[in-house]
């Protein structure tokens, strides 16, 4: 039997993602009572400028009194999609201390204080959702956090940002350069107006911080996450990719060690096979494979941004809210009880691709050949060309950690015969 007394619902921010939840709750009203057992109902939105006119939404219900609307006391859940650490944070806690409980896209506040947010949603008793902090509409959060409670995950590995995967899909099929990518990307609405987040890797080193604690049951925070951008990729790295039978993409990478006993999370372009899924993942188009004991490989595939697609986790996570509401209880919570350690990127290993600007003489190859020998780095293969005293040397090594790889290259930078190092790029997925 449907309950009659509607649930409220407080929306904090009304901008792409939030004005299309508000829509969604509008026009979906009647399937989403009789999914919910309870109609629900926007009992107010919090915006910054309220003169501005939100198609559908009440003007009554507009306020720029953000914390007044979540110590109302009769709001059952709180929607963030404001973003930023403040006033998101405070705004949340004081939604929990109130009795509300929070849904919320925030991969930067999720990432930086996930621990202190889930802490106070128990001492409340009350629920903290954020599907749709990661990868936009595809279901992944809930997939680890549940579907995959029973198995071991070992690997997570994605494309988590739409514009880098557009600019590098552009470059890699167009032949375009990076800043023409990018010119293209910021023309058609994928890229801001300031792409830093997306390009130098902020925005997926926070999705990667929030996917390894919950696939690894560990606290993972966004400074543990080894980070590296995507400008610095050339138009010369896509063709030494494609003669490896390879693509560029840029990965966030969470794995467990073989031995179980710690875990790394990273972000940073990288080759990876053309026979693996994530290298067919075009334009702005997420992906995310995930590797376990007893599920095998798996891949979770869609749009990653965007008002509806974000929308669409919001209200999925409220739908669940709601439906924990009614029936008294909670769901999931933080589960970080391996509490494993996170190592250092020195530590991590994996393959390497390298390319050398070198004499065109006798015994160049030998002599980089000995300095990777004597780091301990071995090379699987070798490929030199050149003319007029100049030449290219481009080294694929097999699996060696980070900090041995950086040990040789600072060796070979020493050489009187290595003019420089044009590229240095990490091979994965293999």
């Amino acid at each position: 039997m449907m309950r009659t007394r509607p649930l409220k619902v407080a929306l904090l921010g009304c901008g792409v993602v939030g004005s299309e939840v508000a829509r969604i709750m509008t026009t979906h009203a009647d399937d989403l009572a009789s999914r919910i057992g309870a109609p629900v109902e926007l009992a107010g939105v919090a915006v910054r400028r309220p003169d501005r006119v939100r198609e559908g939404i009440d003007p009554a219900l507009v306020t720029t009194d953000a914390t007044a609307l979540v110590k109302r006391g009769d709001i059952d859940v709180v929607v963030e999609v404001i973003g930023g650490i403040e006033p998101a944070r405070t705004l949340i806690t004081t939604a929990f201390e109130h009795g509300a409980s929070v849904v919320s896209a925030n991969k930067a506040l999720i990432a930086q204080d996930g621990a202190s947010l889930h802490a106070a949603a128990d001492e409340h008793g009350k629920d903290l959702y954020y599907e749709a902090a990661v990868a936009g509409a595809i279901p992944l959060i809930r997939p680890l956090r549940e579907s995959l409670a029973g198995d071991k995950v070992n690997r997570v590995l994605g494309i988590v940002n739409g514009t880098t995967n557009f600019i590098l899909d552009a470059m890699d099929t167009t032949g375009a350069g990076y800043q023409e990518a990018l010119d293209e990307a910021t023309a058609l609405g994928y890229a801001e107006a300031d792409p830093t987040a997306d390009v130098e890797g902020f925005d997926a080193a926070a999705k990667a911080a929030i996917l390894a604690g919950i696939a690894f049951h560990t606290r993972v925070r966004l400074d543990d996450v080894y980070r590296e951008g995507m400008t610095e990729v050339t138009a010369a790295d896509f063709a030494s990719a494609k003669e490896m039978g390879c693509t560029i993409k840029l990965l966030a990478i969470c794995e467990r060690a073989a031995d179980g006993g710690s875990v790394t999370a990273r972000v940073h372009p990288a080759m990876i096979p053309l026979s693996h899924p994530l290298a067919n993942v075009r334009e702005a188009y997420n992906a995310v494979f995930v590797e376990s004991d007893a599920a095998g490989q798996l891949m979770f595939y869609g749009p990653g941004a965007g008002g509806s697609p974000t929308a669409s986790a919001v209200l999925g996570d409220l739908v669940a809210v709601c439906r924990n509401r009614l029936g008294g209880a909670t769901g999931p919570g933080e589960s970080a009880y391996a509490a494993l350690p996170v190592s250092p990127m020195g530590e991590v290993v994996t393959r390497y691709h390298i390319s050398l600007d070198v004499a065109d003489k006798p015994g160049v190859l030998a002599q980089v050949a000995t300095v990777f020998a004597e780091h301990g780095v071995s090379i699987d293969t070798v490929r030199q060309s050149g003319k007029d005293g100049e030449a290219s040397l481009v080294v694929v090594t097999h699996r060696a950690s980070d900090a041995a790889l950086g040990g040789t290259v600072e060796a070979l930078r020493k050489l009187d015969t290595v003019r420089g190092v044009a590229s240095i790029m990490r091979v994965e997925g293999e």
